[in-house]
């Protein structure tokens, strides 16, 4: 019998042997008082705390582990010198820019390295809460770094010439503008990773069928991956063409980004071996929770907008040249939200490549 219990046992004879001489016994001595009891639940709370802490740390630092692992299976070095110090500037917090490919490889069963039909650059700056996005035309007239024997060459063919390399290096030059890291998807296994998100929630810019799939314009419309990507690859029945269609590939990718950097989704082993196969990367681990706290506030507001070219005929195939007025433009938009100093557009026609990163 637990000590506790003989004395109270012996204390309750005791008192009933006395009751003679109706003396009561110090009763409080053997009961909790308020404080005691009060110290006894505080002592329990804490120590499920301590156990739940143990526990729950064991599986996060094995999600961790398995995010870690995916990690460093999309990690894919540019292999060149960057323009700036990246790792400093994610450090400071400053603004930083990422080149968003979507690529054609594995799509429509292709399996070939394919070319980008989406190029975005995407600048995140945390200070003023706000991301920019604009998108290049994938048929833009230019001479892709390392390559220019083939000139006149379509943008989009930078990365099927020299990988993402030959693309960031292109579109520094093309807009004498930094790119800081890169993100390759692979647009063919876009809808695996918006299914294992659970889907999208997207308001179509316009009314069209495809794909067997009908989307209403301004209706909010939720989307497994089938019919996201059909939402994204209708370009000939828009009225603006690859145009309008860069708008819808600039929705649909912004929705997955968002909801992938849920904490439920980047715990999610099902999410996380889906990107290790169709998502490439010179963002490391490190790189990447650096983005997810610092840089989150910097979804809180968007602009959207793209790089216009006009349309012209040269031997035979289709090409986009913008004019130089709206290349600055660009320039402009992009270097200010870096918080960079002003600077004159670029070039892919020269062998210059040095690229202005000077700093308001």
């Amino acid at each position: 019998m637990p000590q506790d219990n003989r004395r109270r046992r012996r204390s309750i004879e005791n008192y009933q042997n006395d009751t003679s001489s109706h003396v009561p016994q110090r009763q409080h001595e053997h009961h909790h008082s308020p404080h005691r009891l009060s110290k006894t639940i505080f002592f329990w709370l804490l120590l499920s705390l301590v156990v739940f802490a143990i526990v729950g740390g064991k599986y996060l630092e094995k999600k961790l582990n398995n995010a870690q692992k995916a990690a460093n299976t999309i990690y894919s070095s540019s292999n060149f010198s960057k323009s700036r110090n990246v790792s400093s500037t994610l450090k400071k917090g400053k603004p930083v820019s990422i080149l968003l490919m979507g690529t054609d490889t594995g799509a429509l069963g292709r399996d070939f390295r394919g070319r980008t039909d989406t190029l975005i650059v995407l600048v995140m700056n945390p200070k003023d809460k706000k991301m920019t996005l604009v998108s290049l035309p994938r048929d833009e007239k230019v001479a892709i770094s390392g390559y220019e024997e083939y000139y006149p060459s379509k943008l989009n063919s930078a990365y099927f010439y020299g990988g993402s390399k030959a693309a960031v290096r292109t579109v520094q030059q093309d807009l004498n503008i930094p790119i800081d890291f890169y993100v390759t998807v692979n647009m063919g296994g876009l809808e695996s990773i918006i299914n294992a998100i659970g889907g999208v929630d997207v308001a179509p810019t316009i009314s069209f069928s495809y794909g067997g799939y009908s989307f209403k314009k301004g209706k909010v419309t939720h989307m497994n991956g089938p019919k996201a990507l059909a939402y994204v690859r209708m370009r000939h029945e828009d009225p603006l063409g690859d145009y309008g269609r860069q708008t819808r590939q600039r929705q649909v990718l912004m929705k997955v980004a968002l909801k992938s950097s849920h904490v439920s989704n980047l715990l999610n082993q099902k999410f996380l071996n889906t990107i290790s196969k169709q998502m490439q990367t010179d963002l490391s681990f490190d790189d990447l929770l650096a983005l997810g706290t610092k840089y989150r506030v910097a979804t809180h507001g968007m602009d959207s907008d793209h790089l216009q070219g006009t349309s012209t005929m040269i031997m035979g195939e289709s090409f986009e040249i913008p004019t130089l007025s709206e290349k600055q433009r660009i320039t402009n938009k992009v270097r200010s939200a870096l918080d960079l100093e002003k600077a004159k557009t670029g070039s892919t026609y020269g062998t210059d490549y040095e690229i202005n990163t000077s700093q308001y």
